[in-house]
């Protein structure tokens, strides 16, 4: 299933695995993430059977209509500020989200599974 939007160029349709990929790399890129973790149990036990590493494991991208809902799942580095490190991800994640497709991002849900020492 993908996010749908139409522009002056006709119907775009984009898959939300790429948007869950620019979410993920974005996470990643922020100051005080260490990691992606991945939103339920059957991707757990997928990632310990299978070796690549998958920028979009902790990322679930939901779209109604022409707007964009973004649940993430991290871990943080121990010391940060976990409000600051939540805001400055909402707003990377919204504004690039936002720029790579074109649509409205409705709400960056994120979700602290831990803290890494």
């Amino acid at each position: 299933m993908g996010s749908k939007t139409t522009n002056a160029y006709g119907n775009i349709t984009i898959n939300n695995k790429a948007v869950a990929l620019v979410a993920g790399h974005c996470a990643l890129e922020c100051y005080g993430v260490v990691d992606l973790v991945p939103r339920n149990l059957w991707e757990n036990i997928k990632e310990l059977f299978v070796k690549s590493y998958n920028v979009a494991k902790g990322v679930k991208i939901t779209a109604v209509e022409n707007r964009i809902t973004v649940d993430i799942f991290v871990i943080l580095k121990y010391g940060v500020s976990i409000y600051a490190v939540a805001k400055s991800l909402k707003d990377a994640i919204k504004y690039n989200v936002e720029d790579f497709t074109g649509m409205i991002v409705n709400n960056v849900n994120v979700h602290v599974v831990g803290i890494h020492v």
